[in-house]
């Protein structure tokens, strides 16, 4: 079994997800005791929030170099950093390590592509709706993306930063969500991809009128696959 090295805290609550679901799936497919081997490194949230609002970018990519740098010195063999938005800093990351991280947005264009949809919605924060270290993965594999128009960016992004990731989970953000999902399956979207790792505590597979791709499941399916192969 290859151990995970797993940069979290972005948020936690989305990490403790990860750290199930890397258990869980390694336990179902060894059965016993099993468990999976994981050196995680959690962030402080706050400070990489501060920076980005700064648009300090160089500042997150130091922070999270340093941290994929100290989970391969404690022998992780791959890095998952539990977080859509810090993908746009992989390059930089890349740069400073000599094991590869796997990326979520090709784990995710694979379950997507193996269910044979090309087009499809976009939801995360206006980071990764509105730049392209995500959506050029998924146009890279085949796939057409749809993103929500500027007002309902701005509101997806706020529901992210300013309730899910303090916990917060509120029936009025879900039925602005599930109002967006709408539009983007009138505008032809075949399913739609919860793009931050947050949105899976407010919108499931009941709650969506499209086939939804949860990040933070296939991400960390995808690396408790990896680790076992």
């Amino acid at each position: 079994m290859k151990t995970i090295g797993l940069i979290g805290g972005m948020s936690w609550e989305s990490t403790v997800t990860y750290y199930e679901i890397l258990n869980r799936e390694t336990a179902a497919k060894l059965g016993g005791f099993h468990s999976s081997k994981i050196l995680m490194y959690n962030v402080d949230f706050a400070e990489l929030e501060h920076n980005m609002s700064e648009g300090n970018w160089t500042a997150n990519a130091v922070i999270l170099a340093d941290a994929a740098k100290r989970l391969e010195k404690a022998g992780a063999d791959f890095i998952v950093i539990a977080t859509n938005t810090m993908h746009k800093l992989v390059p930089d990351i890349e740069r400073e390590i000599g094991i590869p991280i796997l990326h979520i947005a090709d784990a995710t264009a694979s379950a997507i592509k193996r269910d044979g949809r090309r087009k499809v919605g976009l939801l995360g924060t206006k980071f990764t709706m509105t730049q392209d270290f995500i959506k050029d993965r998924l146009k890279d594999a085949g796939l057409e993306v749809i993103i929500p128009d500027e007002q309902d960016i701005e509101l997806v992004n706020d529901v992210i930063f300013n309730e899910l990731c303090l916990g917060k989970v509120l029936d009025a953000s879900r039925a602005e969500y599930q109002r967006i999902i709408s539009y983007m399956k009138d505008r032809g979207a075949e399913g739609v991809i919860l793009g931050c790792t947050e949105i899976g505590m407010l919108i499931g597979e009941k709650d969506s009128v499209l086939p939804s791709y949860d990040t933070t499941i296939i991400h960390a399916k995808t690396a408790g696959e990896k680790a076992l192969n």
